[in-house]
């Protein structure tokens, strides 16, 4: 369960830089991702999964991460 939360609120953190420092970006992002195609998002989808993926182990294995997660 704490795992879950902390990977949870990683995504927040994530997000609300997003929104935060680039706040003006999100339509014309929102609109080039509408352009491309099924395949090519689905494959974005998959790399960001795999590299978020590796960074979890990564910081797992380096000791960060929830206690006792």
């Amino acid at each position: 369960m704490a795992l879950i939360l902390w990977l949870i609120g990683a995504a927040c953190v994530v997000e609300g830089l997003v929104l935060a420092l680039a706040p003006s970006r999100i339509p014309q992002l929102l609109a080039l991702i509408a352009a491309m195609e099924v395949s090519q998002r689905r494959l974005i989808g998959l790399a960001a999964l795999a590299a978020g993926v590796g960074l979890l182990w990564l910081a797992r294995s380096l000791g960060f991460g929830p206690v006792g997660g």
